[in-house]
C-alpha cells in the first residue's frame, strides 16, 4: 500500500486538528502536534509543490508592470485570440493563448485590461484556467480528470458532520442535507454521511454514475471543475454550482460553514476573513463561466470584425 498523504486527507485532517484545538485544546498531546506539524508540511508539498510546476509558481510571483495600453481580440479560423496593443498573447509554455468560444476570450481579454500599473497574476482566474487546459503541464488526459474529481467524492467537505459541537452539527444538517439530498436524487445514487475523521464509504455504483456523466463532458468543461472542487473541497457543492440548483455566494458559504461557524464565537483576523472569502468567490465564478462558455459553442467572425474591448 502506497504511504503518500492525499491532499484531500491532509486537508480534511488539518481541519479536524484545528477543531480539536479550538474546542478541547487540553487533549493535544505532544505526538498530536507533531503529527500535525508533518501533515501540515505534507499539505504544503501537495499544494506548492506537487501540484503546481516550478516554473508558474515563479511565473505568478514575479511583478510584472503593465506593459501595453489596449487590448482585443482577433478570430483566427474557428478560434480566437487575445492581444496586448500589437502582440499576441501566448501561454507559460510559449504558445499561442487560442480558445474555442469568443466570449471566453473577451472574458480574458477583460482581464487584461483591468490591471493596473502592476499585473497582478493572481487575479485573472479565468486566464490561469486557459493556459493550464492549453499547456496541460501535467499532460492529463480527461480520464485522468474525472477519476481525479471522482476521487475527491470521498473527501468532500458537506459528508464530514461535527462531532463535537451539537449546535455546528444541527447547523450543517440544516445548511448541508438539502444539497446532498439533491445529489442523490439527481444522480440516483446513494451516499454516506460521517461524524468522525474516518472518510465515508462510497460505493462502485454511486463512482460509475459520476463518472459517466463527467465523460459526457468535454475535456475543457472537466478542467473547469476540477478547479471549482480543488476551491471548495467540495464535488457536491461544484455540480450543485454548475446545476445552478445554488448559486455561488451561496456555494462558498457552505463551504466554509464550519469556519463560519467558529469565527462567530472566537472572532477572526478582519482583512484575511474577508480576502480568503472573496477570493474563493472569485475562483469558482471563474470556473463556472469557464464550464459554461466551453459546453456551448459561439460562431466566428472576421479578424477585421473583432471588437476593440479597451
Amino acid at each position: 500500500m502506497s504511504n503518500v498523504v492525499r491532499p484531500d486527507s491532509a486537508g480534511r485532517c488539518f481541519q479536524r486538528f484545528r477543531q480539536l484545538l479550538v474546542f478541547h485544546p487540553s487533549s493535544v498531546t505532544t505526538e498530536n502536534m507533531q503529527g500535525f506539524n508533518r501533515l501540515s508540511n505534507a499539505l504544503h508539498h501537495f499544494r506548492c509543490d506537487k501540484f503546481v510546476p516550478p516554473s508558474l509558481v515563479a511565473r505568478n510571483l514575479a511583478t510584472v508592470k503593465r506593459f501595453y495600453k489596449r487590448t482585443n481580440i482577433l478570430s483566427s479560423g474557428d478560434k480566437y485570440e487575445v492581444t496586448l496593443d500589437q502582440r499576441k498573447l501566448k501561454t507559460p509554455q510559449g504558445r499561442v493563448f487560442e480558445v474555442n468560444s469568443k466570449p471566453l476570450a473577451l472574458a480574458v481579454a477583460a482581464e487584461w485590461d483591468a490591471q493596473k500599473e502592476t499585473i497582478d497574476r493572481g487575479s485573472m482566474h479565468l486566464t490561469a484556467l486557459c493556459n493550464t487546459v492549453l499547456d496541460n503541464p501535467q499532460s492529463r488526459s480527461k480520464i485522468d480528470l474525472v477519476n481525479h474529481v471522482v476521487n475527491c467524492l470521498q473527501m468532500d467537505t458537506i459528508l464530514f458532520y461535527s462531532s463535537e459541537v451539537d449546535e455546528l452539527y444541527s447547523l450543517q444538517i440544516e445548511k448541508w442535507e438539502p444539497v446532498v439530498r439533491w445529489f442523490c436524487e439527481h444522480y440516483e445514487v446513494d451516499i454516506a454521511r460521517t461524524r468522525s475523521i474516518e472518510a465515508p464509504a462510497v460505493s462502485v455504483e454511486t463512482k460509475a454514475a459520476l463518472t459517466r456523466h463527467l465523460l459526457s463532458r468535454n475535456f475543457n468543461s472537466i478542467y473547469g471543475l476540477v478547479y471549482a472542487v480543488d476551491g471548495l473541497k467540495s464535488v457536491i457543492l461544484t455540480l450543485a454550482t454548475a446545476a445552478r440548483v445554488i448559486d455561488i455566494p451561496e456555494a462558498v458559504s457552505l463551504s466554509r460553514l464550519e469556519e463560519e461557524y467558529q469565527i462567530s464565537h472566537w472572532g477572526n483576523v478582519e482583512w484575511h476573513h474577508e480576502y480568503s472569502k472573496h477570493d474563493l468567490q472569485a475562483r469558482l465564478s471563474a470556473a463556472m463561466l469557464f464550464v459554461y462558455l466551453n459546453s456551448h459553442s459561439a460562431s466566428s467572425r472576421p479578424k477585421n470584425d473583432a471588437p476593440d474591448v479597451s
